[in-house]
């Protein structure tokens, strides 16, 4: 049942982290798979691994005990007042119900770790939405480790949205539509008529979705899933959930205001651990390198993915990768197609709809039903 295999999970967890050396591979395998890292307390232990920080030597907090410090930090930054104006209207991140005197506590605080990454790191640009990234570190590890978690997220994950320019932005949002291409042409197409392109995705890219989801428990659920995996799943994600909604999008009118509204209003009630484990289905099959060309790779060297490795899928026996490879295998074989099918022209793309949904189906039901909590891939996170 559901408390077995949370324990189950748990005991997993922390067998990893007691483990010498620490088991990295096993600790993003739990970030991944079914219920994400599941408490706070988790995550305050498993992020820093995930991120690679050595929480044993932490810079000392930017506020204290030297006050000079903080007003200097604030007076001399070129940001200091766009992150004030952000972080005042960053309300709805907090949990309801705080105390004004506790968020209003929290809001200085976050104030200052962003000050502090952008001074000890004057090559990163800040960005509106970037404090909704730091409020959700700050909301669960606390202020200090939150300073040493956000640095090294900032010049790695982040590093494309710290640009001077939204190039490498607008780059990374170029994937979005290759993605939705290869599952579902008729969806792309119909999006490509109506010219919607692809802004609606922004808020969701450079904010890991925290600034556009309501529930904190499914932004930290992401983030337990985007800080395990290669810095492109988020436009993976976001695929996922424009194919998810394909028939509201087809029964929109084809024009850009109406597909852009309709697309920029997420739904709160997205079944998330299917579209986890989707949205890794799609990773695997379509990898970013398939997808360099069209989304105008030639500036990928500029770029934070281009330093990631892509997903490689694990080989021990009969985790769910395998049982979804041949599940695969045998689907293909049942359609009398062969394994290039994923490369044919678009004609021959409609049945990867199909075997795309059995492929998250599938990945939930091995979980589910063999209790292992398993990844359906590994991945290199640094290289």
């Amino acid at each position: 049942d559901f408390d077995s295999k949370r324990k189950r999970k748990v005991a997993e967890i922390y067998q990893a982290l007691n483990s010498d050396p620490i088991d990295v591979a096993a600790l993003r395998r739990m970030a991944i798979s079914e219920g994400g890292l599941l408490t706070d307390e988790i995550r305050c232990k498993v992020w820093p691994k995930l991120l690679s920080v050595n929480t044993d030597d932490l810079p000392p907090l930017p506020v204290n005990p030297v006050p000079l410090f903080l007003k200097e930090l604030r007076e001399d930054n070129k940001d200091y007042q766009q992150v004030l104006l952000d972080v005042r209207r960053s309300l709805r991140r907090f949990p309801p119900g705080m105390p004004d005197d506790q968020r209003e506590g929290l809001q200085e605080e976050l104030i200052d770790i962003i000050l502090h990454v952008l001074k000890r790191n004057p090559q990163l640009h800040y960005y509106q939405g970037y404090h909704d990234i730091v409020v959700t570190f700050l909301l669960v590890v606390g202020d200090r480790l939150a300073t040493a978690l956000v640095e090294k997220l900032s010049t790695h994950h982040l590093r494309d949205f710290m640009d001077p320019t939204m190039d490498n932005t607008k780059h990374i949002l170029n994937y979005l539509m290759p993605i939705i291409d290869r599952v579902n042409p008729e969806v792309h197409d119909f999006m490509q008529s109506a010219e919607v392109g692809t802004i609606f995705a922004l808020s969701w890219l450079i904010t890991w979705f925290g600034h556009v989801l309501s529930d904190f428990r499914h932004v930290v659920r992401l983030y337990d899933f985007f800080l395990a995996c290669h810095p492109l799943m988020p436009i993976y994600f976001a695929a996922v959930i424009v194919l998810y909604r394909e028939q509201e999008v087809l029964d929109c009118e084809c024009d850009m205001a109406s597909v852009h509204h309709l697309l920029s209003q997420i739904p709160q009630d997205l079944p998330y651990e299917t579209l986890i484990s989707r949205a890794g289905d799609l990773f695997v099959q379509f990898p970013p390198s398939e997808l360099a060309r069209e989304a105008a790779q030639q500036q990928a060297e500029r770029t934070a993915a281009s330093t990631f490795k892509d997903f490689e899928l694990a080989s021990v026996q009969q985790r769910p990768d395998t049982v979804l490879r041949q599940r695969f295998r045998e689907r293909l074989r049942a359609e009398e197609r062969t394994k290039s099918i994923l490369t044919k022209p678009r004609t021959n793309r409609f049945v990867i709809l199909g075997l795309t949904v059995a492929l998250g189906a599938a990945a939930l039901a091995v979980v589910k039903s063999a209790l292992e909590w398993a990844p359906k891939f590994e991945l290199q996170i640094f290289p």
